[in-house]
Protein backbone atom coordinates (compact mmCIF):
# COMPACT_ATOMS: atom_id res chain seq x y z
CA UNK A 1 0.00 0.00 0.00
CA UNK A 2 1.39 3.45 -0.86
CA UNK A 3 -1.61 5.65 0.56
CA UNK A 4 -4.20 5.22 3.33
CA UNK A 5 -7.49 4.38 3.10
CA UNK A 6 -10.78 6.11 4.99
CA UNK A 7 -12.32 2.57 4.81
CA UNK A 8 -11.95 -1.09 3.78
CA UNK A 9 -14.64 -3.49 2.84
CA UNK A 10 -14.66 -7.25 2.01
CA UNK A 11 -17.58 -9.37 -0.02
CA UNK A 12 -18.38 -10.72 -3.43
CA UNK A 13 -19.02 -8.55 -6.05
CA UNK A 14 -20.52 -9.86 -8.85
CA UNK A 15 -21.50 -9.14 -12.44
CA UNK A 16 -24.75 -8.34 -13.10
CA UNK A 17 -27.13 -8.63 -16.09
CA UNK A 18 -30.17 -6.66 -15.51
CA UNK A 19 -33.33 -6.96 -18.06
CA UNK A 20 -33.45 -4.12 -20.42
CA UNK A 21 -37.32 -4.79 -20.66
CA UNK A 22 -39.96 -5.72 -18.53
CA UNK A 23 -41.37 -9.67 -17.97
CA UNK A 24 -40.33 -13.21 -16.78
CA UNK A 25 -36.12 -13.54 -17.03
CA UNK A 26 -36.96 -16.23 -19.20
CA UNK A 27 -38.49 -14.20 -21.69
CA UNK A 28 -36.04 -11.51 -22.03
CA UNK A 29 -33.52 -11.26 -25.39
CA UNK A 30 -31.82 -8.24 -24.08
CA UNK A 31 -29.29 -7.50 -20.65
CA UNK A 32 -27.22 -4.70 -19.81
CA UNK A 33 -24.37 -5.55 -17.78
CA UNK A 34 -23.22 -3.72 -14.64
CA UNK A 35 -21.33 -4.28 -11.42
CA UNK A 36 -23.36 -5.55 -7.97
CA UNK A 37 -22.99 -6.55 -4.59
CA UNK A 38 -23.35 -4.58 -1.27
CA UNK A 39 -19.87 -4.14 -0.31
CA UNK A 40 -19.17 -2.90 -4.02
CA UNK A 41 -22.29 -0.42 -3.88
CA UNK A 42 -20.55 1.01 -0.48
CA UNK A 43 -17.41 0.70 -1.79
CA UNK A 44 -18.37 2.67 -4.86
CA UNK A 45 -20.48 5.37 -3.13
CA UNK A 46 -17.68 6.15 -0.39
CA UNK A 47 -15.46 6.52 -3.06
CA UNK A 48 -17.62 9.08 -4.95
CA UNK A 49 -18.27 10.90 -2.27
CA UNK A 50 -13.84 11.41 -1.89
CA UNK A 51 -13.15 8.94 0.64
CA UNK A 52 -9.99 6.49 -0.46
CA UNK A 53 -11.64 3.02 0.07
CA UNK A 54 -10.20 -0.52 -0.57
CA UNK A 55 -12.28 -3.42 -1.82
CA UNK A 56 -11.10 -7.14 -0.83
CA UNK A 57 -12.36 -10.49 -2.05
CA UNK A 58 -11.22 -12.91 -4.47
CA UNK A 59 -11.99 -13.66 -7.74
CA UNK A 60 -11.60 -16.11 -10.52
CA UNK A 61 -9.33 -15.77 -13.44
CA UNK A 62 -12.40 -14.72 -16.01
CA UNK A 63 -14.02 -12.64 -18.28
CA UNK A 64 -16.56 -11.68 -15.28
CA UNK A 65 -13.12 -11.19 -12.41
CA UNK A 66 -11.77 -8.65 -14.81
CA UNK A 67 -14.78 -6.92 -15.46
CA UNK A 68 -15.36 -6.69 -12.19
CA UNK A 69 -11.87 -5.39 -10.97
CA UNK A 70 -11.80 -2.85 -14.02
CA UNK A 71 -15.18 -1.39 -12.73
CA UNK A 72 -13.61 -0.80 -9.15
CA UNK A 73 -10.91 0.92 -10.98
CA UNK A 74 -12.80 3.35 -12.96
CA UNK A 75 -14.81 4.11 -9.57
CA UNK A 76 -11.13 5.05 -8.00
CA UNK A 77 -11.50 1.64 -5.83
CA UNK A 78 -8.02 0.16 -4.53
CA UNK A 79 -7.94 -3.08 -5.64
CA UNK A 80 -4.41 -4.54 -4.21
CA UNK A 81 -6.70 -6.15 -1.20
CA UNK A 82 -8.03 -8.15 -3.92
CA UNK A 83 -6.86 -12.01 -5.13
CA UNK A 84 -7.58 -14.19 -7.74
CA UNK A 85 -7.80 -17.88 -8.14
CA UNK A 86 -8.38 -20.35 -11.52
CA UNK A 87 -10.20 -23.29 -9.43
CA UNK A 88 -13.47 -21.30 -8.80
CA UNK A 89 -15.93 -18.84 -11.19
CA UNK A 90 -16.52 -15.78 -10.26
CA UNK A 91 -20.32 -15.11 -9.70
CA UNK A 92 -22.95 -13.70 -11.51
CA UNK A 93 -26.65 -12.58 -11.73
CA UNK A 94 -29.53 -11.81 -13.74
CA UNK A 95 -32.10 -8.93 -12.29
CA UNK A 96 -35.99 -8.58 -13.79
CA UNK A 97 -36.84 -4.76 -14.67
CA UNK A 98 -40.34 -4.35 -13.01
CA UNK A 99 -42.87 -1.14 -13.20
CA UNK A 100 -43.76 -1.55 -9.23
CA UNK A 101 -42.28 -3.59 -6.69
CA UNK A 102 -39.38 -5.34 -5.95
CA UNK A 103 -37.31 -6.61 -8.96
CA UNK A 104 -36.87 -10.60 -9.43
CA UNK A 105 -33.19 -11.82 -8.88
CA UNK A 106 -31.80 -15.07 -9.72
CA UNK A 107 -27.91 -15.44 -8.21
CA UNK A 108 -25.20 -17.87 -10.09
CA UNK A 109 -22.84 -17.50 -6.45
CA UNK A 110 -22.93 -21.01 -5.12
CA UNK A 111 -19.13 -22.18 -4.49
CA UNK A 112 -17.83 -18.81 -6.08
CA UNK A 113 -14.50 -17.49 -6.15
CA UNK A 114 -15.32 -15.10 -3.22
CA UNK A 115 -16.84 -17.75 -1.50
CA UNK A 116 -13.46 -19.31 -0.58
CA UNK A 117 -12.34 -16.00 0.95
CA UNK A 118 -10.13 -17.44 4.23
CA UNK A 119 -8.15 -16.33 6.74
CA UNK A 120 -4.93 -17.43 4.61
CA UNK A 121 -5.69 -14.36 2.29
CA UNK A 122 -6.37 -11.76 4.86
CA UNK A 123 -3.82 -9.17 5.10
CA UNK A 124 -3.03 -6.98 8.58
CA UNK A 125 -1.53 -4.45 7.32
CA UNK A 126 -3.68 -3.90 4.13
CA UNK A 127 -6.42 -3.79 6.97
CA UNK A 128 -4.73 -1.71 9.06
CA UNK A 129 -3.96 0.71 6.56
CA UNK A 130 -8.18 2.08 6.37
CA UNK A 131 -9.55 4.24 9.37
CA UNK A 132 -12.66 1.88 9.07
CA UNK A 133 -14.01 -1.37 7.97
CA UNK A 134 -17.47 -1.58 6.79
CA UNK A 135 -18.90 -5.36 6.55
CA UNK A 136 -22.02 -7.34 5.63
CA UNK A 137 -23.68 -10.20 7.20
CA UNK A 138 -23.73 -11.74 3.32
CA UNK A 139 -20.35 -12.69 3.61
CA UNK A 140 -20.58 -14.23 6.66
CA UNK A 141 -23.27 -15.97 5.22
CA UNK A 142 -21.28 -17.49 2.06
CA UNK A 143 -19.23 -20.40 3.54
CA UNK A 144 -17.39 -21.08 7.12
CA UNK A 145 -14.40 -19.41 5.99
CA UNK A 146 -15.64 -16.27 4.89
CA UNK A 147 -17.68 -16.50 8.06
CA UNK A 148 -14.23 -16.65 9.82
CA UNK A 149 -13.07 -14.41 7.88
CA UNK A 150 -15.53 -11.39 8.81
CA UNK A 151 -15.33 -12.06 12.64
CA UNK A 152 -11.32 -11.93 12.36
CA UNK A 153 -11.61 -8.70 10.04
CA UNK A 154 -14.17 -7.02 12.90
CA UNK A 155 -11.70 -8.04 16.04
CA UNK A 156 -8.51 -7.23 13.96
CA UNK A 157 -10.10 -3.51 13.01
CA UNK A 158 -11.15 -2.72 16.62
CA UNK A 159 -8.24 -4.06 17.92
CA UNK A 160 -6.19 -1.41 16.19
CA UNK A 161 -8.48 1.14 17.44
CA UNK A 162 -10.17 1.26 14.26
CA UNK A 163 -14.16 1.57 13.90
CA UNK A 164 -16.41 -1.31 12.43
CA UNK A 165 -20.16 -0.35 11.12
CA UNK A 166 -22.17 -3.37 10.10
CA UNK A 167 -25.58 -3.75 7.83
CA UNK A 168 -27.16 -6.90 8.60
CA UNK A 169 -28.65 -7.05 4.75
CA UNK A 170 -30.55 -10.08 5.08
CA UNK A 171 -30.36 -12.99 2.98
CA UNK A 172 -32.63 -15.82 4.66
CA UNK A 173 -31.69 -18.20 1.54
CA UNK A 174 -27.98 -18.00 2.06
CA UNK A 175 -28.71 -19.43 5.34
CA UNK A 176 -28.83 -23.15 6.63
CA UNK A 177 -32.30 -21.79 8.67
CA UNK A 178 -33.09 -19.00 10.58
CA UNK A 179 -32.04 -19.87 14.14
CA UNK A 180 -28.73 -19.58 13.04
CA UNK A 181 -28.52 -16.56 10.42
CA UNK A 182 -30.25 -14.45 13.73
CA UNK A 183 -27.61 -15.85 16.35
CA UNK A 184 -24.77 -15.49 13.79
CA UNK A 185 -25.66 -11.78 12.78
CA UNK A 186 -26.47 -11.21 16.53
CA UNK A 187 -22.78 -11.93 17.27
CA UNK A 188 -21.37 -9.98 14.65
CA UNK A 189 -23.27 -7.17 15.45
CA UNK A 190 -21.52 -7.12 19.01
CA UNK A 191 -18.39 -6.79 17.08
CA UNK A 192 -19.18 -4.06 15.63
CA UNK A 193 -19.45 0.45 16.70
CA UNK A 194 -22.67 0.94 13.67
CA UNK A 195 -25.05 -0.78 13.49
CA UNK A 196 -27.32 -0.16 10.50
CA UNK A 197 -30.30 -2.43 10.25
CA UNK A 198 -34.30 -2.08 8.51
CA UNK A 199 -37.31 -2.00 10.90
CA UNK A 200 -38.17 -5.27 9.33
CA UNK A 201 -34.47 -6.85 10.14
CA UNK A 202 -34.38 -5.67 13.60
CA UNK A 203 -37.73 -7.16 14.50
CA UNK A 204 -36.44 -10.59 13.09
CA UNK A 205 -33.13 -10.58 14.62
CA UNK A 206 -34.55 -9.31 18.58
CA UNK A 207 -38.44 -10.40 18.27
CA UNK A 208 -39.16 -6.49 19.47
CA UNK A 209 -41.35 -4.58 17.74
CA UNK A 210 -40.37 -0.88 17.88
CA UNK A 211 -37.18 1.35 17.14
CA UNK A 212 -36.59 2.04 20.50
CA UNK A 213 -36.79 -1.59 22.28
CA UNK A 214 -34.06 -2.94 19.00
CA UNK A 215 -31.74 0.15 19.57
CA UNK A 216 -31.88 -1.11 23.31
CA UNK A 217 -30.88 -4.37 22.36
CA UNK A 218 -27.91 -3.74 20.53
CA UNK A 219 -26.69 -0.90 22.73
CA UNK A 220 -26.85 -3.33 25.56
CA UNK A 221 -24.45 -5.62 23.68
CA UNK A 222 -21.89 -2.91 23.38
CA UNK A 223 -22.97 -1.15 20.29
CA UNK A 224 -22.15 2.48 20.04
CA UNK A 225 -24.29 4.06 17.69
CA UNK A 226 -27.44 2.01 16.21
CA UNK A 227 -29.61 3.23 12.98
CA UNK A 228 -32.62 1.67 12.15
CA UNK A 229 -33.95 2.65 8.37
CA UNK A 230 -37.98 3.16 8.83
CA UNK A 231 -38.36 3.63 4.71
CA UNK A 232 -40.01 6.09 3.19
CA UNK A 233 -40.37 7.83 6.50
CA UNK A 234 -36.70 7.87 6.94
CA UNK A 235 -34.90 6.08 10.22
CA UNK A 236 -34.59 6.49 13.57
CA UNK A 237 -31.27 6.49 15.61
CA UNK A 238 -30.09 6.12 19.58
CA UNK A 239 -26.68 6.04 20.49
CA UNK A 240 -24.61 4.92 23.88
CA UNK A 241 -24.45 8.22 24.74
CA UNK A 242 -28.16 8.56 25.29
CA UNK A 243 -28.66 10.88 22.14
CA UNK A 244 -31.74 9.49 19.87
CA UNK A 245 -34.01 10.84 17.43
CA UNK A 246 -36.26 10.77 14.33
CA UNK A 247 -34.80 11.89 11.15
CA UNK A 248 -37.64 12.60 8.63
CA UNK A 249 -37.30 11.30 5.14
CA UNK A 250 -36.64 12.86 1.52
CA UNK A 251 -39.21 13.38 -1.25
CA UNK A 252 -39.04 10.92 -3.60
CA UNK A 253 -40.73 11.71 -7.05
CA UNK A 254 -41.09 8.20 -8.19
CA UNK A 255 -39.40 4.93 -7.08
CA UNK A 256 -38.03 3.09 -9.73
CA UNK A 257 -35.80 0.48 -8.39
CA UNK A 258 -35.50 -0.38 -4.63
CA UNK A 259 -32.24 -2.63 -4.85
CA UNK A 260 -29.02 -0.32 -3.44
CA UNK A 261 -31.36 1.81 -1.09
CA UNK A 262 -29.89 0.37 1.72
CA UNK A 263 -26.41 0.27 0.53
CA UNK A 264 -26.70 4.05 -0.24
CA UNK A 265 -28.31 4.62 3.14
CA UNK A 266 -25.07 2.92 4.77
CA UNK A 267 -23.11 5.25 2.08
CA UNK A 268 -24.17 8.50 3.73
CA UNK A 269 -24.62 7.75 7.19
CA UNK A 270 -20.45 6.03 7.39
CA UNK A 271 -19.18 9.20 5.25
CA UNK A 272 -20.64 11.42 7.60
CA UNK A 273 -19.70 9.88 10.43
CA UNK A 274 -16.18 9.75 9.12
CA UNK A 275 -16.44 13.75 8.58
CA UNK A 276 -17.32 13.71 12.41
CA UNK A 277 -20.47 15.12 11.54
CA UNK A 278 -23.45 15.19 14.52
CA UNK A 279 -25.53 11.77 14.46
CA UNK A 280 -28.63 13.32 13.06
CA UNK A 281 -27.07 14.86 10.31
CA UNK A 282 -25.16 11.30 9.28
CA UNK A 283 -29.17 9.93 9.33
CA UNK A 284 -29.93 12.73 7.34
CA UNK A 285 -27.38 12.21 4.96
CA UNK A 286 -28.11 8.56 4.58
CA UNK A 287 -31.81 9.26 4.17
CA UNK A 288 -31.13 11.59 1.44
CA UNK A 289 -28.66 8.65 -0.65
CA UNK A 290 -31.27 6.40 -0.02
CA UNK A 291 -33.70 8.39 -1.48
CA UNK A 292 -31.72 9.01 -4.93
CA UNK A 293 -30.99 5.42 -4.78
CA UNK A 294 -34.90 4.27 -5.51
CA UNK A 295 -34.98 6.92 -7.69
CA UNK A 296 -32.56 4.78 -10.01
CA UNK A 297 -32.49 2.38 -12.25
CA UNK A 298 -29.29 0.51 -11.10
CA UNK A 299 -27.73 -0.67 -7.99
CA UNK A 300 -25.17 2.25 -7.91
CA UNK A 301 -26.64 4.52 -10.37
CA UNK A 302 -27.57 6.51 -7.71
CA UNK A 303 -24.70 6.97 -5.30
CA UNK A 304 -24.42 10.68 -5.87
CA UNK A 305 -20.87 12.94 -6.31
CA UNK A 306 -20.60 15.56 -3.44
CA UNK A 307 -22.02 17.90 -5.76
CA UNK A 308 -24.77 16.33 -6.74
CA UNK A 309 -25.26 15.05 -2.83
CA UNK A 310 -25.37 18.90 -1.61
CA UNK A 311 -27.57 19.59 -4.62
CA UNK A 312 -30.46 17.05 -3.48
CA UNK A 313 -29.72 18.07 0.34
CA UNK A 314 -30.48 21.59 -0.34
CA UNK A 315 -33.29 21.25 -2.57
CA UNK A 316 -34.82 18.83 -0.15
CA UNK A 317 -34.13 21.19 2.89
Amino acid sequence: MSKSLDVVTFGEPMAMFYANEVGPLHEISSFSRALAGAESNVATGLSRLEHPTGYVTKLGEDSFGQFIVDTLHREGIDTAGISYTKQFSTGMLLKSKVTEGDPKVEYYRKNSAASKLSLSDFDGDYFASAGHLHVTSISAALSPSCLEFSKHAMEFMKGQGKTVSLDPNLRPTLWPDTETMVSTINDLAGRCDWFLPGLGEGRKLTGLDTPEEIAGFYLQRGVSLVVIKLGPEGAYYKAASGEEGYVDGFKVKEVVDTVGAGDGFAVGVISALLEQLPAAEAVRRGNAIGALAVMSPGDMDGLPTRAALEAFMNAGA
